[in-house]
């Protein structure tokens, strides 16, 4: 078939996307590999479509579906959502694409080059040409610039050989046999991409069940999506993962299949595990204070904690509560989900569904899988490897205890509200401070044991001053306001030539605070009127502990912004990556732990000031690292986007 013909096809309704195709996820450099492969006239592959009869409710996006035979895309959607985008100028209704994918695409008539529009190159050079005008203006309109230039005609012939891909034939293969069901179908889908864009075992699953009930993806997302609202990341994956671990007692997604789960067994699945996420969180929140994502450890742990809840209720007493909790700070303390996350995770179910007690098991389990006293040491502290995760146990124990604002004096558990009130990490020595004193490692800089909670205000106020200035001065303002943080009351301690020291004995000080805490949580002896007010929309989404600096911070943000900016995933800000089963891990400033273009390409990360031996980790956990911004960039543009660098 003619390309004009799909294309009206597709306006028609006619030709349409099943509900159960993932969205459109090609980038830029893509579409223009299109574009060239079609001006070439190389072979691009067939299209493959079903024939059926479709209802409203099995397709993407159409209002309207016309009556009759439909014609479902199986394979091919990425060519022509780009191709529709193109020719179009705007996407087709049953794609979510963002725009800026495929419009703005030039030609220049000159070197015959595609590149997506740049100013500096294009803005006063007439010969590069919106691909999109050659699809919908007159020539006439299109050589005016360049009417006198004694190329002219071959400048005609290469807009012509654009325009004439609208009359190339498409080779589609189509499937006629309408008595097919959709669970067929999705198999042969399955099949056919592959080779394409690859699909985690969460998308294979899911686009199992769109095949019952074609709403899935969207109804699960719109959870995700309110979720996220309040401050909780979780993607797709996770969720089902919930769902199946509920419904089928299991990790591995092809229980569902294997146990026949039905649509119906799923979809009270899912608003069970609504309602058990919740009271999760909730108590994760008002009782450890760990109130969004960037303090929560792995959210696998919550696989475990949605059956538990579904099992025996979440009204249960708060010794038992306590016990649950004690065990998920221990599981995010030593990265139990680091290891085989499936192996680990159908290990907790057993330890819930065994005989005797649920969260006595879950313990045991711990214990045996880490090896060691669950206790917490100096020198877990010390560890630099591990400051994400004991970062969040820092901000959880300054919750729990309720340390006071230096400045104001308030308890940091409390319900705070106003902008000037909102929680951000202080560095107890400033950092320009001990940069300025020279001697320290960047990790001695950002150790744990160097960081406090203090409200916004407080934070700037103290700015770059000393700890022997500030400190005296507020404890005589709130007296004992330094030691609800674990500081050392030694003054000694608190000049910089005896910064190590103080590291030492805060660590000490911080580490007898937790086991105190984590004994308490074990025992049910944590008094109930320390349960805290839930505070996440209050809390400040603070910065990861690899991150050294605001400017460092800043940097990586406009990465984030421009990344997204070209149509590509921003990019995990902190990532833990685990070195091995017993929680060793390193934090990276920015990764792609699936890569840039997911699933296609190399993992990459961004690593700004880092240590040699961090960057030969990150290498040998095979890696792709950039050491500063710049440099990222260009790759992106050159490898990803094929962009000029």
């Amino acid at each position: 078939m003619k390309l004009k013909n799909i294309l009206e096809q597709i306006d028609q309704g006619v030709l349409a996307l099943p509900q159960f195709q993932r969205g459109f996820v090609w980038k830029r450099w893509q579409v223009r590999n299109l574009m060239e492969s079609l001006y070439q006239e190389y072979p691009i592959g067939s299209m493959l479509v079903w024939q059926t009869k479709a209802t409203k409710n099995e397709v993407k996006g159409q209002q309207d579906l016309p009556l009759g035979i439909h014609e479902l895309l199986l394979d091919g959607q990425q060519r022509l959502t780009s191709l529709y985008g193109i020719v179009r100028g705007k996407k087709p209704d049953f794609s979510n694409a963002a725009p800026s994918t495929f419009l703005n695409l030039y030609f220049n008539v000159e070197t015959e080059e595609f590149e997506f529009y740049g100013p500096t190159k294009m803005q006063h050079n007439p010969r590069w040409v919106s691909v999109t005008d050659v699809m919908q203006k007159d020539l006439g309109d299109l050589i005016k610039p360049f009417m006198n230039d004694p190329q002219l005609a071959d400048y005609i012939s290469r807009i012509a050989r654009i325009t004439g891909i609208l009359e190339r034939n498409f080779h589609i293969e189509t499937m006629i046999d309408r008595s097919m069901s959709m669970d067929v179908v999705v198999d042969i889908f399955n099949q056919v991409n592959s080779g394409g864009t690859k699909l985690s075992k969460g998308d294979l699953a899911l686009a199992k069940i769109c095949a019952d009930w074609p709403e899935a993806r969207e109804t699960m997302q719109a959870r995700l999506d309110a979720l996220s609202d309040r401050g909780y990341y979780f993607n797709l994956d996770w969720l089902l993962r919930c769902v199946n671990g509920l419904v089928t007692g299991h990790a591995d997604f092809s229980e569902l299949d294997r146990q026949n789960v039905t649509v119906e067994q799923v979809q009270n699945g899912l608003a069970r595990v609504e309602k058990h996420v919740d009271s999760a969180l909730t108590l994760l929140a008002s009782r450890l204070g760990l109130d969004h994502s960037y303090v929560q450890g792995s959210p696998n742990a919550l696989v475990a904690m949605v059956r538990f809840f579904d099992k025996h209720g979440s009204m249960l007493d708060h010794a038992t509560l306590d016990r649950l909790c004690y065990w998920y700070v221990h599981a995010m303390l030593w990265q139990r989900y680091s290891g085989p996350t499936e192996t680990r995770i159908r290990q907790d179910i057993m330890a819930i569904d065994d005989n005797g007690d649920a969260v006595d098991n879950l313990i045991e389990r711990l214990k045996d899988d880490n090896r060691r006293d669950l206790r917490v040491f100096e020198q877990d502290l010390t560890a630099a490897n591990r400051g994400g995760r004991f970062y969040a146990l820092l901000y959880m124990l300054t919750r729990v205890y309720g340390a006071r604002d230096f400045c104001k004096g308030i308890e940091l558990k409390k319900f705070l509200l106003g902008g000037g009130n909102q929680l951000e990490l202080h560095h107890v020595f400033p950092k320009a401070q001990l940069h300025k004193y020279g001697g320290f490692r960047r990790d001695e800089v950002n150790a744990v044991a160097n960081f406090a909670f203090l409200t916004k205000d407080c934070n700037l106020q103290i700015s770059a001053t000393l700890p022997e200035v500030y400190f005296p001065q507020y404890n005589a303002m709130h007296p004992g306001v330094l030691a609800s943080h674990w500081i050392p009351t030694d003054e000694r301690l608190w000049k910089t030539e005896n910064y190590r020291e103080f590291l030492t004995v805060r660590r000490e000080l911080l580490a007898q605070a937790a086991n105190t805490f984590l004994d308490q949580l074990l025992h049910g002896e944590m008094p109930e009127s320390e349960a805290l007010a839930v505070t996440r929309m209050q809390v400040n989404a603070t910065r990861p502990i690899s991150i050294a600096s605001d400017e460092e911070e800043t940097a990586l943000q406009e990465v984030m912004d421009w990344m997204e900016a070209k149509g590509l995933p921003s990019g995990e800000l902190g990532y833990e990556l685990p070195l091995a089963e017993n929680g060793d891990a390193i934090v990276l400033d920015l990764a792609w732990p699936n890569g840039i273009q997911e699933g296609l390409s190399r993992k990459v990360a961004l690593l700004i000031d880092e240590t040699p031996e961090t960057l030969a980790t990150v290498n040998h956990a095979d890696y792709e690292y950039f050491t500063n911004v710049d440099e990222l960039k260009r790759h992106v543009q050159r490898e990803i986007l094929g962009e000029p660098a």
